[in-house]
């Protein structure tokens, strides 16, 4: 078996499927299940990882995503506290975030596309531990504590750098959950930024990325700097040398020489995006350009203007916990009930599927297609509680209780086509018929969210959608020229 592609091992089964009352109760369930339960909350890495065999021994899943109060961004004496279900979303949404947390603001609008920043959480980013992981970065720039919890040990926090123990690895101990990330709020004279290299513009892994906090003196020197490179070792790295260098300096003299601090800094990997001699020479002009644009004090000039959630007016409040069922643990044999399109529908093997596998295998909705099976393309966006959400990455238990909407159910009851459909269709916007449900729901979301979108809002909105026959000029002028009503959203959730 360890001959074969990851993609071809078989993955052990989720047998058991636990939908806590509350933090307490999740934290007892782990404890009583041991090392074969884990945690899940938007589960965009975990449910990959457990796909390709990449965690084994894992057979029950404690899903926090239903419970409430836990996906606040609260501010307290100058401290920004994020829950442990504040996903990326989330975070690019407040506009506090813009100011007082603007490098990870800036790492999480780059995480994916927005079908995927909706159900990912900045928790379940650093639990994964990848050094490539954007906002992680921008958490040790930001000097970031972690607090975590057990039902036995209470709570512990410790500096974020201390949280990492190596490539993937971490101070999380069984039973433990990560319930809180906090740091101080930027503001005054201290300032962040976080800068990125990618391959292409959206949903790349980071072939480098640098987040950096300067805090500036009172004579316009730097008093401080923290620089933070990802994707260039096993884990994230600060650079030792960055502050004394920069100190007493003004930034931009002292520009050239910390970036040059941090590619000495550093033992670059070789991979599939990047040689270790192009990492090398990119560190540098990555934290030489974040540095510059601190010093000319452009580091929020690139935010684009109101970035799609693709999110339904009503959706946000409703995301979490609405219309859950008591705590339940589901099997493979248990009959969950969702209502699907305006009708309730109740199914089982749900335990082990992804509600994609769900949705088409035990409810007979083929027009969600499967196409990379790990969060890339976008053909299998459902609205899930008034989010658009990937489906191959929700497990399907999840949806008891929940309102979902396919592609089947996007169209007015009366008979015809969304306004959006009808638009798709006139513009030929319609290609081979595999991505376009995918791009139907997303575009739907859109115009419900951003009636007369821009076409940077367009491409924001649709940059977790691939087509396969490169159809987007005209999706993009569909989308950018059609009157869709405000309101229709197709059965299952409609915007008041």
């Amino acid at each position: 078996m360890s001959q074969l592609h990851e993609a071809q091992r078989r993955a052990d089964p989720i047998k058991r499927y636990i939908a806590p009352e509350s933090l307490d109760d999740a934290l007892a369930a782990l404890a009583a299940h041991g090392s074969s339960a884990r945690a899940v909350a938007g589960g965009t890495d975990l449910l990959l990882e457990l796909s390709r065999g990449a965690r084994t021994g894992i057979d029950t899943l404690v899903d926090l995503s239903v419970l409430d109060g836990l996906d606040t961004i609260v501010e307290c004496d100058g401290r920004i506290e994020l829950g442990p279900l504040v996903t990326h979303a989330d975070v690019v949404a407040s506009e506090r975030m813009l100011t007082a947390g603007l490098p990870l603001a800036q790492a999480c609008l780059e995480v994916g596309g927005p079908q995927l920043r909706n159900r990912a959480t900045i928790v379940g980013n650093i639990v994964t531990a990848s050094p490539a992981n954007d906002t992680i970065s921008a958490l040790y720039a930001l000097g970031a504590d972690v607090t975590l919890a057990s039902a036995a040990g209470g709570e512990r926090t410790m500096p974020i750098e201390d949280f990492f123990t190596g490539f993937r690895t971490t101070a999380l101990g069984h039973g433990e959950l990560v319930t809180k990330v906090a740091f101080d709020a930027l503001g005054g004279n201290r300032r962040g930024i976080f800068v990125k290299l990618g391959l292409r513009k959206a949903q790349a892994i980071s072939v480098v990325h640098a987040a950096a906090v300067v805090t500036d003196g009172d004579d316009g020197t730097v008093a401080d700097l923290v620089v933070a490179l990802g994707s260039v070792g096993p884990t994230i790295e600060l650079v030792p040398d960055a502050g004394s260098v920069a100190a007493g300096r003004p930034l931009a003299q002292a520009a050239s020489d910390v970036a040059a601090a941090a590619r000495a800094a550093v033992t670059p990997i070789d991979d599939l995006r990047s040689t270790a001699e192009y990492r090398s020479h990119t560190t540098e002009v990555v934290v030489k350009r974040a540095l510059l644009s601190l010093a000319a004090r452009t580091e929020a000039d690139t935010w684009s203007e109101r970035p799609p959630r693709l999110v339904a007016a009503n959706g946000a409040a409703g995301a979490s916990g609405a219309g859950r069922m008591p705590r339940r643990e589901i099997t493979d044999g248990s009959t969950i009930s969702a209502t699907v399109n305006g009708q309730e529908r109740r199914a089982s093997n749900s335990a082990r599927r992804t509600l994609l596998d769900w949705l088409r295998f035990d409810l007979g909705l083929t027009g969600t297609k499967e196409g990379c099976a790990e969060g890339e393309c976008g053909a299998c966006t459902v609205h899930l509680d008034g989010q658009a959400v990937l489906a191959c990455l929700v497990p399907a238990a999840r949806a008891d209780g929940a309102a979902i909407t396919t592609v089947e159910g996007v169209a007015p009851p009366g008979g015809g086509l969304h306004p959006v459909q009808q638009a798709l269709a006139d513009c030929e916007g319609v290609q081979c018929g595999f991505c376009t449900p995918g791009f139907v729901m997303s575009s739907v979301m859109l115009a419900s969210e951003e009636p007369n979108p821009s076409r940077a809002q367009v491409e924001h909105g649709l940059a977790g959608n691939l087509c396969r026959c490169t159809g987007y000029y005209s999706i993009i002028e569909a989308l950018m020229g059609s009157e869709a009503e405000p309101g229709v959203q197709g059965t299952a959730e409609p915007v008041s």
